[in-house]
This record gives structure tokens, C-alpha cells and sequence, in this order.
């Protein structure tokens, strides 16, 4: 009976001990996640992936859209088949590329995401413009350079611009950037 409680005893000490470490252990996790320099460079290293990700869509987002360049404009148009109109492209390629149901009108759109300065632009965000006497009436996928991709006008095709033209300048109305999906 001696030697059960003696072995027993010793089970319950290994347990304790065991316990006892786990403890330490968490609580040395516990205070790394509490040290601020460990808090900055783990927000930091997420942030940095984050970007790196949201670069990497956004790259495929202008890759896919010149992809589509010399595709004719339809008034209406939702497919590369049958031609597409300003909204149609961006709609077309946020569906195809990132699976994200973008609104059917550009002045719908323009209501959507967060606004965006100029002079932050970044690939993949949505540029607007006023072509029809009404804000919002026009819209493109900004590449970068102070370029975008639009689908035109009648009689056009998908295309490559400069927003530094004067004709988009004084048209511009503004820029939206849709966040993709977690």
C-alpha cells in the first residue's frame, strides 16, 4: 500500500510539474503578446502581408482588364462575348477576379468602397467621370501612371487612357477603392 501512494504521489508531482510548465509557458506568451515592440512588429508584419496580398490581387485585377483591351462597347454590355459598356467591364472583372458583386451603374458604384484622394490612387481602384452632363456617368479601373482602362463610348473599344488628357480632367468626378474580399 506504501509503495501505491509513494507511485501515486509521484504521478501527482510529475501532473503538478507539467501544469506548473504550461503555466510559465503561457505566461511568457502572455507577456510577448503585452510587450509593445513585439505588439508593433507583429501588427507590422500583418499589415506588410496584407499589402503584399492586396498588391498581388490588385496586379491581377490590371492584368485581367488588359487582357480585355480591343473588346468592342455595347451600351448594357455584361460580357467580353457579346462587348461591354463602362460599368459592364468593372463589374465583369471584380466578379472574375475577385468574386465581388460590384453594383450594375457607374453612379451606383460611386457609392460603394472608400473614397479616395488623387494623389493616393493605386491600381485597381475605380476612377468616375461626368461624359453625360451628369456626375459619376462614366467609369474606369485606374492602372497606374495616371492611367486607366474604361470601355469607351459607342462605335469604341476597351482602351487604355491618360487621366493627364484635359478631356478627363476636367471630367473627373472622383475615385473609389473596393476592398477585396477577406
Amino acid at each position: 500500500m506504501a509503495t501505491f501512494l509513494s507511485g501515486q504521489r509521484s504521478r501527482i508531482q510529475v501532473r503538478i510539474c507539467a501544469l506548473g510548465i504550461s503555466l510559465c509557458l503561457a505566461g511568457l506568451a502572455y507577456a510577448d503578446d503585452q510587450n509593445p515592440a513585439t505588439e508593433q512588429t507583429t501588427t507590422l508584419t500583418r499589415l506588410q502581408e496584407l499589402t503584399s496580398r492586396a498588391k498581388a490581387n490588385a496586379s491581377e485585377l490590371v492584368v485581367r482588364a488588359m487582357g480585355l483591351i480591343g473588346i468592342r462597347y455595347k451600351y448594357g454590355g455584361t460580357a467580353p462575348e457579346s462587348g461591354l459598356d463602362c460599368s459592364g467591364l468593372v463589374r465583369y472583372l471584380f466578379k472574375d477576379v475577385w468574386g465581388t458583386d460590384l453594383p450594375r451603374t457607374s453612379e451606383e458604384m460611386s457609392r460603394v468602397g472608400e473614397k479616395v484622394d488623387t494623389q493616393n490612387l493605386q491600381p485597381g481602384d475605380l476612377v468616375f467621370y461626368n461624359t453625360l452632363r451628369h456626375a459619376f456617368s462614366h467609369v474606369g479601373i485606374y492602372l497606374g501612371n495616371n492611367k486607366f482602362i474604361h470601355s469607351p463610348s459607342p462605335g469604341g473599344e476597351v482602351r487604355i487612357e491618360s487621366m493627364d488628357l484635359s478631356y478627363w480632367k476636367k471630367r473627373f468626378n472622383g475615385a473609389r477603392r473596393i476592398n477585396e474580399p477577406e
